[in-house]
This record gives structure tokens, C-alpha cells and sequence, in this order.
């Protein structure tokens, strides 16, 4: 249902996201001739009007499922009966919508981590083969219940064993299996313009090709900017489906959306393939000024970026068989780690 102040007489009228009115403003308001709707649902009641919805060739599922069910349970199902309802909604998704068209993300508790295999064969089970992986997010209300701070150096090691075990893993597996955020972070140092992920690019103009719509109308330039207005620390929305833009609002975010010029990032050997993400800075430490060495952001991707050189310069044809998989090529070639002399 959409509902908001500034919608109310209009969603009087128009109350469902998927009436044809809806569609139609979206698409004048975002200035896009095709669209492409991802909905965000946690899959745990989906009526029949919903399915229709979801039916349309231009709409996506994105859902979460936390590794194992019992992982899944205690952090969002909360009882049997309901993870038995949302397993039981994930795998008629799939079978009426198509693999294609839904995903699946685990959200992990950075103080009770499960075994890789215990990701891979749940998210295996679903016929999932990319598994993006994810701490408890900092931005939104669940940092009231996880700590989700102070612990990079542990995530990093974490998946830096994630990846090595899904090397292991691939060697002798029928299916491949791979972390998607580090296998995009691959294809961004091997190949340029490869920008097809929201969350790192550069620069990465907030508001152009991608928007979140909340229940109610209201838009932001990511979820993250929909969590940190949520919770009251700042009000990130840029404007609604009834007002449309707020222009001038979108143009102060992105006066600090590109690296390409900040006196840290520029002294930077990974900064071509990495990013800025000023809405995390502000969630974390509510400025966006501090050096780029003490930010989450930056120790992250640091840490991934060290192992994808590492894994690049390894001999080990393990590691180089896994590598091509990810990098999309027939097999691993020696001329994309050069060794200068």
C-alpha cells in the first residue's frame, strides 16, 4: 500500500503500487522510458493480488534467508511455523516467477557466523549458485540488537575463508558457487566500466538509475538511506511519488559521490576499482570528512582487494580455475597478473 501525507488524496484513489496510474507516474517521475521494479519482501505473507504483481516481466524478488533455517529463525521467523511458511513461499516463488527472478541475500551476525557450508548448502537447496554476503547492517534498527561495530577485522578474515572454501569447494563441484560482491570487486579490477552494482561505483551518482520506494511513496537514493531515516538519526528521502524529485537535495549527496578526487583515495593503488559511499560514512560517524583509512568502507574493501591480488598472483590451479569462473573466461590466463621486471 502506498500511503504518505503528501500521497494521501491520490492514494485514496490509487491505493496499490501495482495499479496501472502508479506505474505510469514512476515512470515520468524517474525520467526512464523502462523500468525495472525489484521488490524487497520478506516473503512471509504474499496474497494472491501480490503474485499478480510479482507475475510482470519488468518485477524482481529480492529476499533474505540468514544460511540455515535455524539461523533464519532466530533473527527474523522467530518460531517453526513461520520459517516453514516463508521456505514454503521462497520455493513456490522460484517455481511460478523462475530462478531468474528471485535472489535471496544472507543478512550474518558477525558474533555467530555459520559455516560456509551451512550457506552453501541451504542457499544450494534453492538452486542459488551466488551468494552475496552480508554483516548485520549498521544504518537500519537491527544495530540495536547485533553489534555491528568494531568487528571488520573479524568479517574480513571471515570472508576472506569464505572464499577460499568456495575454491575448495569448485575445484570438484558440478556447480560452481560464488560470493557475488567479490566477484564483482574481480571484474572491476580486471575489466573497466563493469558498474552494473549499485553499491560500488565511481562515481557513483546517487538517484540516476536507481531509487527505493518505500511502502509509503517516499523515496531515497538507497535502502541504506531508507534505514539511517528510519531510525531519526537524518532524514535522507529525496522527494516522493506525488512530488517527485528533490533535485537540489539529490545534488548535495552526490557533491561527495566520486573518489576521484579525495586527497586520500587518490594515493590509492585499488582506487580505479573501488567506490565512496558517503550514506554509510553518515550512519557510522555522521560526517563524511574523516580519512578514508579509519572508515568501515575503506578497511573493507582494502581487505578484499588485497585478496583478489593475492588470489591473481597465486600458482595454485585451484585458485586460477575458481578465478576464471568469476572473471567470466574459458580459463585462467598468466598475462592478468604481469609480473615486471
Amino acid at each position: 500500500m502506498i500511503r504518505s501525507s503528501a500521497c494521501q488524496q491520490q492514494a485514496d484513489t490509487h491505493p496499490t503500487l501495482w495499479d496501472e496510474p502508479w506505474s505510469s507516474k514512476l515512470h515520468h517521475v524517474l525520467g526512464h522510458d523502462q523500468v525495472f521494479f525489484t521488490v524487497c519482501t520478506n516473503l512471509q505473507s504474499v496474497s494472491e493480488e501480490a503474485w499478480d504483481f510479482l507475475d510482470a516481466s519488468d518485477v524482481f524478488v529480492s529476499t533474505s534467508l540468514d544460511g540455515e533455517f535455524s539461523t533464519h529463525e532466530r533473527q527474523r521467523t522467530v518460531n517453526a511455523k513461520d520459517t516453514q511458511q516463508f521456505v514454503s513461499n521462497l520455493s513456490y516463488a522460484i517455481e511460478r516467477l523462475g530462478q531468474g527472478k528471485v535472489s535471496a541475500l544472507p543478512t550474518l551476525d558477525i558474533n555467530q557466523l555459520p559455516s560456509v557450508s551451512e550457506i552453501t548448502d541451504t542457499f544450494g537447496r534453492f538452486g542459488f549458485r551466488s551468494i552475496f554476503l552480508r554483516p548485520v547492517n549498521h544504518q537500519g534498527f537491527a544495530r540495536k540488537r547485533f553489534q555491528t561495530t568494531g568487528l571488520e577485522d573479524k568479517w574480513n578474515a571471515y570472508h576472506a575463508d569464505f572464499i577460499d572454501a568456495l575454491i575448495e569447494h569448485n575445484w570438484t563441484a558440478r556447480q560452481p558457487v560464488e560470493e557475488f560482491y567479490f566477484t564483482h570487486c574481480l571484474r572491476r579490477v580486471l575489466r573497466g566500466g563493469h558498474n552494473q552494482h549499485v553499491d560500488l561505483r565511481n562515481p557513483n551518482i546517487l538517484g540516476r538509475d536507481y531509487i527505493v520506494i518505500d511502502y509509503d511513496g517516499t523515496f531515497y537514493p538507497t535502502d541504506e538511506a531508507r534505514m539511517v531515516t528510519r531510525v531519526g538519526q537524518v532524514d535522507l528521502s529525496i522527494g516522493n511519488l506525488c512530488d517527485g524529485i528533490d533535485q537540489s537535495k539529490l545534488d548535495v549527496l552526490n557533491e561527495e559521490s566520486s573518489n576521484s578526487f579525495h586527497p586520500d583515495c587518490i594515493h590509492c593503488p585499488y582506487q580505479a576499482a573501488c567506490g565512496a559511499d558517503v550514506v554509510d560514512d553518515l550512519s557510522r560517524y555522521g560526517r563524511i570528512d574523516l580519512p578514508k583509512a579509519d572508515a568501515a568502507f575503506c578497511r573493507r574493501h582494502t581487505a578484499i582487494f588485497d585478496k583478489i591480488f593475492e588470489l591473481l598472483y597465486s600458482a595454485d590451479e585451484k585458485v586460477q580455475k575458481s578465478l576464471a569462473i568469476w572473471a567470466g573466461i574459458p580459463e585462467f590466463d598468466p598475462s592478468l597478473a604481469p609480473v615486471h621486471t
